[in-house]
């Protein structure tokens, strides 16, 4: 199996399987469900993180990881002890108590089949300015390539959905992922879509060069994570579009991240410039707690990529959640007009938009 790798079953899941954790599953804002050993902690987009009241016993959790190993046919015990599972909006993670000296460790990641994000709600949570809104929907129109970081639970994936929205559906998107999260073909009914899962025998390399081959507008790589990014950018070298997440503390620092997860070390400058030429707009997600307990998530950093003649060059226009500058590359600027757009920070379809709760 391939670095990286999840080879995993699904199952669709009842509330008798899931016991206590089912009221949460069913909660609209609940986002993860942890417990660590003894506590059950919840995260959820309008409270924040909070230790759960319910109290689990040692015969619910043994009753709970014995139904989830029938359920996609593995063992869990000594010898095998990490379980893993998803269902359509679920994804499973176990550790068992022998590896986890604290106890069973158990992890529920919500995945929805909707967009949580709208533009409306976007601007009133002062997620980003307005300006940079209507610019970033203006770079999907134009066929641009995005990078969407932050950390762990920052909310890379729902961003990145957020933006999907703005791809027309005649334009075919292939979507390629361990874990079914952007569930692109039923948020976007009739839409042209590819939904391609990577397991065992078809890894994250083989998937995007097999994507290649299926005529694609756009190419969707639910996270970078190592050697998989070197064939994303030869297939974004094409002419292809697309997203990917990828770990990330700060957008300045992607040419090193993405190099550190190539397989090519010997031909490190012709990387960077590929990086630089191929990647074109860096969101860096920020998800901060709040006074009261509530999380606030924002665009902490919006940049562009540029490679001009000889020199790789980031061009900043968000940081620390504030705008900064309006400058934008050159190569930007010839690829708004090429796409019949004149005023980059102004999207023409904008009201219509808002009017559709998009």
């Amino acid at each position: 199996m391939g670095e990286g790798m999840r080879e995993v079953v699904t199952f669709e899941p009842t509330a008798e399987q899931f016991g206590v954790f089912w009221k949460y599953i069913t909660q609209e804002d609940v986002t993860d469900i942890d417990y660590n050993g003894s506590r059950l902690w919840i995260t959820d987009l309008k409270k924040g993180r909070y230790p759960a009241e319910d109290e689990l016993t040692e015969s619910f959790i043994d009753r709970f990881t014995h139904n989830m190993s029938n359920c996609v046919n593995r063992q869990f015990n000594n010898a095998n002890k990490v379980l893993e599972a998803d269902t359509r909006e679920l994804r499973i993670s176990i550790i068992h108590n022998s590896a986890a000296a604290s106890g069973t460790s158990i992890c529920i990641r919500k995945s929805p089949c909707v967009v949580r994000s709208s533009i409306q709600g976007m601007l009133q949570g002062g997620y980003c300015d307005e300006e940079i809104l209507q610019l970033l929907i203006n770079c999907v129109k134009a066929g641009m390539n995005f990078v969407f970081g932050g950390e762990p639970g920052a909310g890379k994936t729902e961003c990145a959905k957020f933006f999907m929205r703005f791809i027309p559906a005649e334009e075919r998107v292939i979507t390629i992922e361990d874990s079914l999260e952007i569930h692109y073909g039923e948020i976007h009914p009739g839409a042209d879509t590819v939904e391609l899962r990577v397991g065992p025998g078809f890894d994250y390399t083989d998937a995007i060069k097999a994507s290649l081959r299926q005529n694609p507008k756009w190419l969707m790589l639910s996270e970078a994570r190592s050697v998989e990014v070197t064939s994303l950018l030869e297939q974004w070298s094409t002419g292809v579009n697309g997203f990917t997440t990828i770990h990330l503390d700060d957008v300045r620092k992607l040419p090193d991240r993405i190099q550190n997860m190539m397989n090519n070390v010997n031909d490190a400058d012709r990387m960077e410039n590929r990086i630089y030429r191929y990647v074109d707009v860096g969101i860096l997600i920020r998800c901060i707690r709040q006074p009261g307990g509530k999380v606030k998530r924002y665009m902490d950093q919006v940049c562009f990529f540029s490679r001009e003649e000889t020199n790789n060059r980031v061009y900043m226009l968000v940081k620390d959640g504030e705008m900064v500058s309006g400058e934008l590359p050159a190569e930007i600027e010839k690829r708004f007009r090429y796409a019949g757009i004149s005023e980059p920070f102004r999207c023409k379809d904008w009201e219509k938009y808002i009017r559709e709760g998009m």
